[in-house]
């Protein structure tokens, strides 16, 4: 777990502080920007002047240039020196006493008129870095008394002191830190926060100050650093929570400070450096006789008892760097999302944090832990193209992408990453494809569209992925000269046709297609491929394509292929196909036009006598073509004489006369001869057809009712008039059937039958007097009372009329009446 976080280099050796004095010793230690006070055991103060120098290396060292030497002539060692840099005085704690000594030439400042500036039985004192008072040249101190359980509040001046505060504490303290108005406490037997301005005290947990050194160090705005039992660093805030997790250190430590992130902790042979933001011990270093560490401004001091040591912090960023280059990719990230949280921006640029991010993530990438480094590369902001670079001839040739410098990671490609590991290579590309998959809609690829999306079809083609085509279907910025070789290599051509048509290459994508279908080229992609090829021309916008193409399409498929033709659907963005362009071009493409002029004629419902005509030629064109054939099949019969009598019937505009000399001589379609001469009125001719030659006479009844469908319903009784007087005339001349006397039977119980079911029609009166004398009344109940029963209802209908009508007259009357009336009494009230 150790990396390198400081260096501890000399700053004031033992010749330059005592010479050749054997025996004397640092007490103390103050430093004030480059200024250096050091106390020691024979009472004198030492002032050094301390100089960073940075090598050409990059390497810091000090040069320590001694100013002045002070003796304070008391004959004790100097306990603890504080500067007070507004005032250009040192305070110090020698023998039990505080006093004040210029910071210059280190004499000591007589007290003024009428005030002290000395302060006795003293045990120890500290300075409030959070100070409260206002005034800016007046420092704010804590002493602890030898003599009394007290703590007192002083304000220090330029030549005198004022006591301010004093406090009683439960037990005599023997340490001190003070932030604002919060005083920690490290007493006989515990510590405790104390607010000297109200009182309020908190206990902190229990420790025995007889078995080892106290330790209270401010660390920021009310919060401290204190030595607990166990060997652990607690930290305590104003409120006496502990916000941070302890740090373990040494039980017999000496002193500590905090130069964030490190938490820095000296006892008798090292100083152990731990991380505030995971609590582990990141380095330790060999250091003999040190009784003395503080913290000044940042800046971390150490002294032994004969020199002096500045432990002098690494940057962050090397610290990081070569966290992660030993593959400790979280202690690299704990470090720099700390530092991030706590130091300026302007230290620790943003642009460093992404980069750091990034190296993670590559490193994370090679170890195979995808989630992770898929994690880091977002919020890295990682260019993706520095992750494509690692695919062989996954860019397009045309990427201008260069790699960062200095390097992101150590691979050269994936082959140096997996080693020749097959299923690694795998992996790595699967988690390409779904990191791309998921980028490329952000603005994480704006700028290297063409990059990814190039990159992204390569994989696809290669892992015979299903989302390749909808890649290409959707909006895309692959490459086409790089697709196109790459396409082809893994025989994925209806992918490349997909990239021809969004490129604008609509014939080189149809063509393309052609040579699947006809098998000169091997995609099983689509097994309906002909099929897709005529929906796409039907959808084209390319007249011309349609044109150069159909022809391919209506060979090999003309139920299918004239589709090109029918389902072009009906947009302003969409040209239309002239109909009788179509036409003549299917000339030679017979079921195909037959297809073509049904989707006219019926679905379309195109009312050009033309189309109609032509439609009803090709159907009986095709019934006379079988009725020709030696072994006619009955049910293929069947369905073209229905569809073309359905036409005849259904049709208003083709041409009557020209049908109907086509089929009159072909006594085997005498059913629709009977609909031409009903589309010609010529009802009689029909009729005969019907009744006399076909013996029909459900087809009779039919006929008077599709012919009069449209019209009214005196139209309608004529007809069913006309029905009757054939069927009752059973001896036509010429009618061989009826001559022999066979038919008149049928004739008349067809007549019977008609009246029968559709007497409502007929005028009954009229029907009587064209019935035989001799038709028994039996034979026609049902007429007869039908007859009778509408008679009845009607004659009833209209008397209930009459009735009505001449209600509604009365009430006229009645109310011309009554209005004058009403307008008379009005005029006589008023």
């Amino acid at each position: 777990m150790s990396v390198k976080a400081f260096e501890l280099v000399p700053a004031v050796e033992r010749d330059l502080l005592m010479g050749d004095k054997a025996r004397i010793n640092i007490e103390c230690i103050e430093c004030c920007g480059k200024h250096l006070y050091v106390g020691t055991n024979d009472c004198f103060i030492h002032h050094f002047l301390l100089d960073e120098v940075t090598s050409s290396k990059g390497k810091l060292s000090y040069s320590a240039q001694k100013l002045l030497h002070k003796y304070l002539g008391l004959k004790k060692p100097v306990a603890e020196l504080r500067a007070a840099s507004a005032l250009e005085r040192l305070i110090v704690l020698c023998d039990g006493i505080v006093f004040l000594v210029d910071m210059v030439t280190l004499e000591t400042v007589p007290s003024a008129a009428g005030g002290g500036a000395k302060i006795r039985s003293v045990t120890a004192f500290c300075i409030n870095e959070n100070p409260v008072n206002g005034d800016p040249f007046c420092v704010e101190m804590c002493v602890l008394s030898s003599k009394r359980r007290t703590v007192q509040i002083y304000m220090v001046y330029e030549d005198r002191v004022q006591l301010v505060k004093e406090v009683t504490t439960p037990e005599q303290p023997c340490a001190v830190s003070l932030d604002g108005y919060f005083l920690c406490l490290a007493l006989t037997t515990q510590y405790m926060i104390l607010n000297y301005n109200t009182g309020a005290s908190q206990d902190l947990f229990p420790y025995n100050s007889e078995e080892r050194r106290p330790i209270v160090k401010r660390i920021s705005r009310e919060e401290f650093l204190l030595a607990a039992p166990g060997g652990l660093g607690m930290f305590a805030n104003a409120e006496g929570i502990s916000q941070r997790a302890p740090v373990n250190w040494s039980e017999s430590v000496i002193g500590a400070a905090v130069c964030f992130p490190y938490v820095v902790a000296l006892d008798e042979s090292f100083i152990t450096i731990h991380s505030m933001l995971d609590q582990q011990l990141k380095q330790t270093l060999s250091f003999r006789d040190g009784h003395i560490l503080q913290d000044f401004e940042g800046k971390v001091i150490l002294a032994s008892t004969k020199a002096v040591y500045v432990l002098v912090p690494l940057p962050l960023e090397r610290q990081i760097q070569d966290l992660l280059a030993g593959h400790r990719v979280e202690e690299a990230l704990i470090l720099t999302e700390g530092a991030q949280r706590n130091i300026p921006k302007d230290k620790f640029q943003v642009i460093l944090h992404k980069r750091i991010l990034q190296q993670a993530g590559f490193i994370q990438f090679g170890q195979l832990q995808f989630l992770e480094a898929k994690e880091h590369f977002r919020k890295g902001q990682l260019d993706v193209r520095e992750l494509i670079s690692l695919y062989p001839l996954l860019l397009p040739a045309s990427s201008s992408f260069t790699r960062c410098h200095p390097p992101l990671h150590e691979f050269a490609d994936l082959n140096h990453l997996a080693q020749g590991d097959q299923e690694k290579v795998l992996r790595c590309k699967k988690f390409l494809i779904s990191y791309l998959g998921e980028v490329r809609s952000t603005e994480v690829v704006n700028g290297c569209r063409e990059d990814v999306d190039t990159a992204l079809l390569k994989l696809y083609a290669e892992q015979d992925h299903d989302s390749l085509l909808d890649l290409l279907a959707s909006d895309n910025a692959c490459v086409l000269a790089d697709s196109v070789p790459w396409l082809e290599k893994y025989h994925k051509y209806f992918a490349l046709g997909l990239l021809y048509h969004y490129n604008g290459q609509d014939s080189a994508a149809v063509q393309l297609w052609i040579r699947v279908v006809d098998g000169d080229l091997q995609d099983s992609t689509r097994s309906d491929l002909y099929e897709y090829i005529v929906d796409f021309l039907c959808f084209s916008s390319n007249l011309d394509l349609v044109w150069k193409y159909a022809d391919w399409a209506l060979q090999k498929d003309p139920t299918v292929g004239v589709h090109v033709f029918t389902k072009r659907p009906a947009r302003k963005d969409q040209p239309e196909t002239n109909p009788d362009d179509v036409i003549t071009y299917l000339g030679k493409h017979g079921q195909a036009l037959l297809l073509y002029l049904e989707h006219l004629v019926l679905e379309r419902r195109i009312q050009k006598e033309k189309f109609h005509t032509h439609l009803a030629v090709m159907y009986l064109d095709r019934v006379l073509s079988l009725l020709s054939e030696s072994s006619t099949d009955e049910e293929q019969l069947t369905k073209a004489r229905e569809r073309l009598q359905a036409l005849l019937r259904e049709s208003n505009f083709y041409r009557v006369q020209f049908l109907l000399g086509k089929m009159e001589n072909c006594e085997q379609l005498l059913l629709e001869r009977a609909t031409l001469h009903g589309k010609l009125e010529e009802h009689d001719k029909a009729l005969h057809i019907l009744v006399h030659k076909l013996r029909d006479f459900s087809s009779a009844e039919a006929f008077c009712i599709w012919a009069s469908s449209c019209r009214d319903s005196e139209y309608r009784q004529q007809l069913f008039h006309l029905l009757l007087g054939v069927y009752l005339d059973g001896s036509l001349p010429g009618d061989a059937q009826t001559a022999a006397g066979g038919g008149t039977g049928e004739l008349e119980m067809a007549a019977v039958d008609l009246l029968n079911r559709h007497g409502e029609v007929f005028d009954a009166v009229r029907v009587l007097r064209m019935l035989p004398e001799g038709w028994s009344l039996q034979l026609l109940r049902p007429f007869l009372g039908r007859a009778v029963r509408a008679s009845m209802h009607a004659c009833r209908t209209s008397q209930i009329a009459l009735g009505l009508a001449h209600s509604e007259n009365v009430q006229l009357l009645h109310d011309r009446v009554r209005n004058p009336l009403l307008k008379t009494i009005m005029c006589i009230m008023v």
